[in-house]
This record gives structure tokens, sequence and C-alpha cells, in this order.
């Protein structure tokens, strides 16, 4: 999340190193205004989305079959998706949302062991991501993450056999917003899971980390963390989720976020709830057999 800071940071060296001893002086006040004024023109929004457009892997490289989704969104925009079907007789679909880098064909190996444990997927891309038209914000992918579930609750299976939300790092921020919304307002069909891994307990608290740990973007954490309204904070809402059951998986060396998100997100939920420590590097949960088996317990036992 910081590293379009860090970037910045290192134009501001290069700037420093090449100049006059003058302008050495004056370019880091310079840039500081100038990285200020741009931070607080968009806000925190832009720290959370680093999408591309590039296909690193299709579900057919991995013998997997798919069909592409394309889901239009109420305020014009195009989404595109993923629908990978079960190996089999299917024992329920998973809704998955990826995190904040790349698109979804960067993250298709955290779900596409899946299918042959009997279990549909559905991924989309958010708004600027993949083939998603559009820019991210919080506020459009937050609405591109409800478009994607309530097309997938319109399928057949989807109401013949259990629907979970899989969650990781930005897309478990999303997916805790959407369990919380879902069960308030008792859509149905009913949620049987949501699983959450690597998920920060709001999107103000981690932006303040982030910005805190650097030194150029360190005065703005407060008013920027600010810029977020308050009802997206995670750990305000995921008590709304029960009583859905819910399991929270959190790594302790998890470098991106730190793992007392996932203890606080796990304190403040309601029961039924099961938090599952792991020792992987972020959103690496699925390449451990043993972390895939004790995820696929919660969802057989749904």
């Amino acid at each position: 999340m910081a590293s379009r800071a860090a970037r910045i940071f290192l134009r501001i060296s290069w700037l420093r190193a090449s100049g006059t001893k003058a302008s050495r002086l004056k370019t880091p006040l310079l840039a500081l205004g100038v990285f200020a004024a741009a931070l607080l023109q968009s806000g925190c929004s832009s720290l959370f989305f680093f999408p591309d457009q590039t296909t690193y892997i299709t579900p057919d490289r991995l013998n997997l079959e798919y069909e592409n989704v394309y889901l239009d969104t109420t305020d014009g925009e195009t989404l595109h998706g993923w629908w990978l079907p079960a190996e089999g007789q299917s024992n329920g679909t998973v809704y998955f949302l990826h995190g904040n880098a790349q698109n979804i064909s960067s993250h298709l190996l955290n779900v596409a062991w899946l299918p042959a444990e009997g279990y549909n997927v559905f991924t989309i891309d958010y708004r600027g991501y993949g083939k998603s038209t559009g820019a991210p914000d919080i506020e459009g992918a937050l609405h591109d993450s409800e478009t994607g579930l309530r097309w997938l609750v319109s399928q057949p299976d989807a109401l013949s056999t259990p629907v979970f939300l899989l969650g990781q790092s930005l897309g478990g921020a999303l997916g805790l917003n959407l369990a919380s919304e879902w069960v308030q307002r008792n859509e149905k069909p009913e949620l049987s899971g949501v699983i959450l891994d690597g998920t920060f307990s709001g999107y103000r608290r981690i932006a303040r980390e982030k910005l805190g740990s650097f030194w150029l973007t360190w005065p703005f954490q407060i008013p920027l963390s600010w810029t977020i309204p308050d009802e997206y904070e995670g750990i305000d809402q995921i008590a709304n989720i029960s009583p859905v059951p819910l399991m929270l998986i959190h790594s302790v060396r998890d470098g991106i976020i730190p793992f007392h998100h996932g203890q606080a997100l796990y304190e403040a939920a309601g029961e039924p709830k099961e938090f599952l420590q792991t020792d992987t590097p972020h959103a690496a949960t699925f390449i451990i057999p043993a972390y895939k088996h004790s995820v696929l317990e919660f969802l057989r036992r749904e």
C-alpha cells in the first residue's frame, strides 16, 4: 500500500542528487508540498488500489473449465469475472474477492483448488482491474462486490447449494462490508459462511498505519485517514455478520496487514466464529495443504 509513496520518495532522492546545492535544499520541501496536495485532493482511496491489465494466467492453463462473465453496474461500468464450475457434483459455491494488486488472473491460484473439491468459484475484477472498466475507489469497489454477489445468487446452483464468501486482504474488507449489509437486510439466499483472510480491521486504521510508517506521509496520516467515511470500518460492522458462521484467517508473519488486525476483528465478531492462525507470507494461505483442509472443514460443516 505504501509503494506509491516509496516511488515518490525515490524520485525526490534522484532530484536531490542531480541538482545544485540550493535546489537540493528546496526540492524536498517542494516535493512534499506537491505530494501533500495530490494526496489531499484524492484522499486515501488510491492507497488501497494497485490494478493492472496484464493477464498472468487463465483457468484453462490450470486445466480448469471456465466461463467469462461480464456484468453491467448501475453506474455504467462493466465488470469482468470468471465462473469456475465444480468438478462433478457441486457441494456449494464460493464467491472470491481478491486483494488490492493486479487482477483476478494473478490471484487465481488462491481458489484454483476448490473446483476439484466440489465447489464452484465465482470471482470478479473490481472497476479498473483487468478487463473491468472504470477507475477504482472504495465506494465503487463496494458497489462492484455487491453486483457480483447479486449475479451469483441468481444462478441455479446458488439456489440449491450453499453460498460462501471468501475475501483476501482488501477483498476481505470488501467482503466484510458486503456480508454485514447482506445479513442486516435479510437478503436471500442467506450466506452459508464467510471467510476473511489477511484482512485489515478498518480502512482508516490501516491507512494511518501505512501513512505513518513513511516519513514523507507521516504528517498526513490523521487528516488523510479522515477522508475515508467511517461507515466502512470493518471492526464496527463485523458483529453484524452473526449468526452467519465466520472464519478469520491471519498469519503471524503477515508483513502487509499486521497480525493484530486479525485479532481485533476476531474479538469484535459475533458467534459462531473461529480463528485460523497461520504462518505464511501475506495472502499465501493456500500454499499449505493443512490450511486448505481447515477451510474445507469449515465449508463442509455449513
